[in-house]
């Protein structure tokens, strides 16, 4: 990978794609975004509109529609969301060149074995801290942090070793995206499910942006109680978590991304599907294969597939 301006692929290019697609193009990259129609044209007709630290600028960027655009790319994003993960793996496949890395910056804790299942290059697990949200066509707001944690898929047949993601790491650092390489990525994936799980359905459920979820007693004790039992079913995996008390990381998280609202949130008001199997309920359905109960999780995950069912 030329660490300096890679050629670089965007797949599912929504708020996530856009933002870190947009900060490697803005440090000189060559991009394509591969997103919906709509993002697509209003894009090639006026660039990138990217927000970010009360600023406001237009990136020139390409935009497809085709996923054959990945063709050639160095880095690919991939940035679809968990419930499209096997469909859009399967196609990004044959356009893969030899020499890529498939970045997976998804919620979940699944999303990278499925991807190297079907594709022949290394994928390198992200953990990803951001929050932004798509404010128009061909237009991504940023409102809080933006950072990554990668490492290496293990037992992956195709796995990314330690010069490549070292290079990975220096070349989004250098496009101003912080990124650090843990030896334990996959506790770093199960504290970013923890964190989802902890906030993700409650923000949707309550209307709520992360500060006022942490500043009602109640609902910091829903949240308390979300983080114990991915804990305990976290144990029950084999997972070992990064070190530290849990609950405290979690509700801090509020401070750092004030104003933010989840994901989930953004999904139930556009009328779209969520990712909510592969949180609360991935956790839900982990905790009842090992015997081990999560009545919150369960809860939170079913109330928001009612709120799903209700949509048209």
């Amino acid at each position: 990978m030329n660490s300096a301006q890679p050629v670089v692929a965007v797949v599912g290019a929504g708020a996530v794609g856009c933002y870190y697609g947009g900060m490697l193009a803005r440090a000189g990259a060559a991009v394509t975004l591969i997103g919906r129609p709509a993002h697509v044209e209003a894009i090639r007709q006026g660039g990138l509109v990217f927000e970010a630290r009360g600023r406001t600028e237009r990136v020139a960027v390409a935009a497809e529609t085709q996923i054959a655009a990945a063709a050639g790319a160095q880095l690919v994003l991939f940035c679809v969301k968990s419930t499209d993960t096997d469909a859009a793996a399967a196609a990004l496949a044959p356009h893969l060149a030899g020499d890529a890395l498939v970045l997976a910056l998804q919620n979940g804790v699944d999303n990278p074995p499925r991807i190297a299942a079907r594709v022949a290059v290394p994928v390198v697990p992200a953990v990803v801290y951001v929050a932004c949200h798509m404010a128009g066509p061909g237009h991504v707001r940023h409102t809080g942090r933006g950072d990554l944690v990668i490492g290496a898929l293990r037992g992956a047949a195709h796995a990314a070793g330690s010069a490549r993601l070292a290079s990975l790491a220096a070349t989004l650092d250098a496009a101003g995206i912080p990124c650090r390489v843990s030896a334990n990525v996959e506790g770093e994936l199960w504290g970013k499910l923890l964190i989802n799980c902890t906030y993700n359905a409650i923000s949707a459920l309550g209307r709520a942006q992360y500060k006022r979820l942490t500043a009602l007693p109640e609902s910091r004790e829903l949240m308390a109680a979300v983080v114990r039992e991915v804990l305990a079913v976290a144990a029950a995996e084999g997972v070992v978590m990064p070190p530290g008390d849990w609950v405290e990381t979690a509700l801090a998280l509020s401070q750092s991304m004030p104003e933010a609202t989840s994901s989930t949130a953004q999904d139930i008001a556009r009328g779209k599907r969520t990712e909510i199997d592969h949180l609360n309920g991935y956790v839900a359905a982990c905790g009842a294969a090992r015997g081990v109960p999560t009545p919150v999780n369960r809860a939170l995950f079913a109330l928001v597939k009612l709120v799903e069912d209700g949509l048209p």
